[in-house]
Formats: structure tokens, C-alpha cells, sequence
């Protein structure tokens, strides 16, 4: 089983808008999978930005009190569920890729790496 953890700690904010400080516009994203298998840790990392929209703020939450989870809902609201669920399909696919390779890089004159 994969667990999917979301960092939405870094943001980009408007000083001032619409009366209000600190206005977070921008989200940078981080998604990182992780999974044990047979004793050893796998994982893979995707990244991105996503925009939010600002035009119609309700129960404006000051810069300070803001939590990760607020902030990774927001960005998942942005994005709809089925970006949201194409992430961590990319990360699942990246992780399954390196639990079971299809390819190599191998060094002509060198020995290959030993299967695991």
C-alpha cells in the first residue's frame, strides 16, 4: 500500500488584497509515495504549482493560522479529483517501476548490477 503525503507548506500570497493580508494565490506542491516491500522503502516525488481562485473569498483564514491540511485541501479543490487521482497514479507508476524494473543502465566493460 502506497501513502501519499502532500506538502503544500510553500505558497505564493498577495500582501494585500480585497482588505485582506497575505492572500494565498499559488500553491507549490509536493506529493511524495511511499511503500515498504519485502523489508526494503520505496518511494517517488512529483511536483508542481497549482493556481488558486481568490475572486470570491469567504472565511478568509489569516496567514498564521493556516495548517498544511487547510492549504492541501484548497490545492486539491483546485485541481478536481481526477488530477488529484492522476498524481498519485504517476507517483504508484514511478514506484512499481522501481520495484519491478523493465529497464537497466548498464556500462559496456563493467559488470551488471546484481538482481534483486
Amino acid at each position: 500500500m502506497i501513502t501519499y503525503d502532500w506538502n503544500c507548506k510553500t505558497v505564493d500570497a498577495y500582501v494585500e488584497t480585497g482588505g485582506n493580508d497575505d492572500v494565498v494565490y499559488n500553491v507549490h506542491w509536493i506529493v511524495t509515495g511511499t511503500t515498504t516491500e519485502e523489508g526494503k522503502e520505496y518511494s517517488a516525488t512529483n511536483i508542481g504549482t497549482q493556481a488558486l481562485n481568490i475572486d470570491d473569498i469567504t472565511n478568509f483564514i489569516p496567514f498564521d493560522q493556516l495548517t498544511n491540511d487547510e492549504v492541501v485541501s484548497w490545492t486539491q479543490a483546485a485541481m478536481g479529483a481526477e488530477q488529484v487521482a492522476a498524481i498519485e497514479t504517476n507517483i504508484a507508476d514511478a514506484i512499481n517501476l522501481e520495484i519491478n524494473p523493465v529497464s537497466i543502465t548498464l556500462t559496456i566493460g563493467e559488470p551488471a548490477p546484481p538482481v534483486e
